[in-house]
């Protein structure tokens, strides 16, 4: 009996052209690479500070428990729908979706909201670092969250940054599957 810990890739034939290797590599890591947030912010819910070192008070658990399980499980399917830019089902809608279903996806029906939802995650977990435990961000200027001790502060950032490239990514992915298409609309 042979241990199969490595799977080969999904087959990419149900796209009308080839997807690039690395489109598709990193379509399917971002899921995985959220997913230390996400996991990280869970404790929260629980009131479990995770070493911050915060002046203002936790709200109440009915409040706070559905909030960041919401928050991860969103970010997760979000994460998750990126795959689309990829995968036929990006192209031509299941045909299990009511109303829609087996129609094409016109390429600026995905293009737009993927580039807007990329810049607006890019401005939402870019921050600046200022010095004296301050950041610029969208927001303005903010100070930093403190922590206990610097293991907490590594973990924290461990699990967090790499939040700062979903956007990006997540653009990147746009870009590659506009590119795909129009290239497509033309030679076809």
């Amino acid at each position: 009996m042979t241990l199969k810990i490595l799977h080969r890739p999904p087959s990419v034939d149900d796209t009308e052209r080839p997807v690039p290797r690395w489109a598709m590599r990193l379509a399917y890591t971002l899921p995985l690479l959220l997913l230390p947030a996400c996991l990280w912010r869970l404790p929260f819910a629980l009131h479990f500070e995770m070493g911050q070192v915060q002046d203002g008070g936790m709200p109440a658990y009915w409040l706070s428990v559905p909030y960041v399980l919401g928050l991860s499980v969103l970010t997760e399917v979000i994460a998750i729908l990126t795959i689309g830019l990829v995968r036929g089902w990006g192209e031509v809608v299941p045909a299990w979706i009511p109303v829609i279903g087996g129609r094409r996806v016109r390429p600026m029906a995905a293009v737009v909201p993927a580039v807007l939802g990329g810049l607006i995650l890019t401005f939402l977990f870019t921050a600046v670092p200022l010095g004296d435990g301050r950041d610029l961000t969208l927001y303005g200027v903010i100070d930093t969250v403190g922590y206990s001790n610097g293991a907490w502060n590594a973990l924290a950032a461990v699990c967090g940054t790499p939040l700062a490239a979903w956007g990006p990514i997540t653009i990147a992915l746009a870009i590659a599957y506009y590119r795909r298409r129009s290239s497509a609309a033309v030679t076809g």
